[in-house]
């Protein structure tokens, strides 16, 4: 493991696919591909927090140009040892603040599946709102993927929320609705003994990321409950939300 890659390393890293295997099945992975390539047309594409490829991978095979920015040399290991790596050009670093080689060219950058949540503070998400637009070409789309929070599902002085409860594995959710911050605990068991590990994040609300685009000169352009673009409502768990960078 690299002393540098944050929470993705390499047991984590090791274990990704496997561990998230319902996020690359087809149909999850299929609709994202789309509008992801919809948007980038002729363009290129930024995928800020790339991992092992699972979205990248297949946009790169219908043609679209794919470039990407990962802090964890473990997960971008396991993305060069997939077919089709050899035409995604990756960079290591922060993806709120590292630029990559095209900026200003790209015609949509994105970031899936509550990866803005992985920064940790609001500063670092709205740098991130820059790097991305700063990224894009005058018409370009920034596309994020991020749960909508669930403080609904919490009870006056409660501050968990369970996602997973299996015969040996146990995961919750816990809040700080004062800081916005927020960390997921997974309790496994193995070989009888239970084992804990637990991943901090930065919740964050859609007004939030609008304000976010506008500090960073784009505009929201679609905000739909997911990537099949069915319409957010308010019981919407989840969003896809595209911003565009103006044309003049």
């Amino acid at each position: 493991m690299h002393h540098d890659d944050g929470y993705f390393g390499g047991e984590v890293a090791a274990a990704y696919d496997r561990t998230e295997a319902d996020m690359f099945r087809p149909d999850a992975v299929g609709p994202a591909v789309d509008l992801l390539a919809e948007l980038a047309g002729d363009g290129a594409a930024l995928e800020l927090g790339i991992g092992t490829g699972r979205i990248a991978l297949p946009l790169a095979a219908r043609g679209i140009p794919v470039s990407g920015i990962d802090m964890s040399r473990a997960m971008v290991d396991r993305l060069r040892a997939k077919p089709g790596n050899d035409a995604i050009d990756v960079t290591i670093g922060d993806f709120a603040a590292t630029r990559v080689a095209g900026a200003g060219t790209f015609a949509v950058a994105y970031l899936v599946f509550n990866t803005i949540n992985n920064l940790t503070t609001q500063d670092a998400q709205v740098d991130c709102f820059r790097n991305a637009a700063d990224h894009l070409r005058p018409g370009g789309c920034f596309v994020v993927e991020v749960t909508v929070p669930e403080l609904r599902r919490l009870p006056p002085g409660q501050t968990a929320v369970p996602f997973r409860i299996g015969g040996t594995q146990w995961a919750f959710d816990t809040y700080d609705v004062v800081t916005q911050a927020m960390s997921s605990h997974y309790v496994t068991i193995v070989d009888g003994h239970a084992e804990h590990s637990s991943l901090p994040f930065q919740y964050v609300w859609p007004s939030e990321l609008d304000l976010m685009a506008r500090l960073a000169g784009l505009r929201l352009r679609n905000r739909w409950e997911g990537w099949s673009r069915t319409p957010f409502t308010a019981e919407s768990r989840h969003h896809v939300s595209v911003w565009e960078k103006p044309t003049a």
